[in-house]
């Protein structure tokens, strides 16, 4: 069996292969901050439950030593052991001892944890079928996690619709008639973004002249989507790291805890890894935020979405317009199909926009289609590299907490969540001069 335990701060750690990588039939669990799997297999059980002896072994409060066992059929069944926060398939609730089948591409609730059935992909042929294969892959994990209430973390390239993929989760799941609440990580000035998040109590600070809910409390019984989360500062981090394993938010000032019943999506288009080496993120949250990760392919690992969403983006610019959708042409599309998408979805957006200005009151050509030229690198090679641009922060970061603490290196190595010595070393790294503290006054 491949496990990744979950533990608490520092200690979590993962292993073996992503989960994401299918190699032959298997069983997936995931649960905040940890996965485990197991081969599914033709004949025989699997036993589920939290102790080490079971075949798949879930490392979460939530589940029995021994909570349920596994029938690999056909078809594929599951009986519940008599477990404390019981077992559940397709919202269900599972009765002790009682056997129920489990339809394909369904979300077995195991406590809180999720197990799902992952089958071999279909393999296709032609030039695109890897990209094909991507996109399938990533429509079917999007329609297992979204009935569920774990955490995800989206990642992929600027531009792929990360935000939009939230959406569709929030929409598919138990919390659609609640809130669905975006926000930008990185938008907010460090200075607002505690106080705007968790909220504050009367006379917290100068100006809080009353009391002031937080946004994660606004969001009660919805779903939170932090954009950009690698842009949080650490400061903040720890709060929200606090929020999200007590499921409470203490406001700015406040002495008592608020409960929080959110559920959390989180994105990024930066090296979440590389940035928790660096010391720019935490490690405990990370993991926190990784109940289930899900890659968004780039626009160009699914084009067979790209007329679809054409037509969307239409039909918002002439609403805006105040005039009827027009036609895509044939050629229109061909073009936009051909072309490698550097921007992603962003970028067909203000495509389509601009099409819809050129092209008037009649039917859009592929004349009113302008795409950049095209470059000799691939749209990957030709940005900054994601660990480039880790370290280009990590710098800026270093130096603003220096800035901050008057060349105070053990208050500055503190903010940043490192130790004194990896701070110097850093300096040293990156041919940064060693500066002296500052008086204050």
């Amino acid at each position: 069996m491949e496990r990744s335990g979950a533990g608490s701060g520092d200690d979590i750690r993962t292993s073996g292969p992503d989960p994401r990588d299918p190699r032959g039939p298997r069983v997936v669990a995931y649960w905040e901050g940890g996965f485990a799997t197991h081969p599914l297999r033709t004949e025989g059980t699997i036993v589920v439950g939290r102790s080490s002896k079971c075949d798949l072994c879930i490392d979460h409060p939530s589940v029995s030593r021994r909570h349920a066992v596994l029938r690999p059929g056909p078809p594929v069944s599951i009986e519940d052991l008599g477990s404390s926060c019981g077992t559940r398939v397709l919202g269900q609730i599972v009765a002790p001892g009682s056997v129920v089948t489990v339809p394909d591409a369904t979300v077995i609730e195991v406590g809180s944890a999720i197990v799902v059935i992952e089958r071999t992909p279909e393999v296709r042929q032609g030039p695109s079928s890897e990209g094909r294969a991507a996109a399938t892959g990533f429509e079917d994990l999007v329609a297992m996690v979204a009935p569920s209430p774990i955490t995800v973390l989206l990642l992929g390239e600027t531009g792929v619709g990360k935000g939009v993929v939230a959406e569709r989760i929030h929409r598919a799941s138990p919390r659609a008639s609640g809130r669905f609440l975006a926000i930008n990580c990185g938008a907010l000035p460090e200075s607002l973004l505690e106080a705007e998040l968790f909220g504050y109590e009367k006379g917290a600070f100068t100006g809080a002249v009353s009391a002031k809910p937080g946004l994660l409390e606004s969001a009660a019984g919805g779903t939170v989507f932090l954009d950009e989360v690698a842009e949080m500062p650490l400061t903040t981090q720890v709060r929200l790291l606090r929020a999200l394993e007590e499921r409470e938010v203490l406001r700015v000032g406040a002495r008592q805890q608020t409960p929080l019943d959110v559920r959390f999506i989180a994105a990024t288009n930066r090296d979440l890894p590389a940035m928790v080496e660096a010391g720019l993120f935490r490690r405990d949250l990370y993991y926190r935020l990784r109940g289930v990760p899900i890659v968004v392919p780039p626009l160009r690992e699914r084009r067979a979405e790209i007329a679809t969403l054409a037509q969307a983006f239409v039909r918002e610019a002439t609403q805006v317009l105040g005039r009827p959708a027009p036609e895509v042409t044939e050629a229109a599309t061909a073009a936009l199909e051909a072309y490698a998408w550097p921007g992603n979805v962003r970028e067909l957006r203000s495509t389509m926009e601009r099409a819809c200005l050129f092209a008037g009151a009649g039917p859009i050509d592929a004349v009113h289609i302008q795409l950049e030229p095209a470059t000799s690198q691939p749209p990957r090679e030709a940005a900054t590299t994601l660990r480039q641009g880790v370290q280009e922060a990590e710098r800026d970061r270093i130096l603003s907490m220096l800035e901050r603490t008057y060349g105070n290196q053990s208050r500055a190595a503190e903010l940043l969540g490192i130790s004194r010595r990896t701070l110097l070393r850093k300096l040293d790294d990156y041919s940064l001069p060693r500066p002296k503290k500052k008086p204050t006054g």
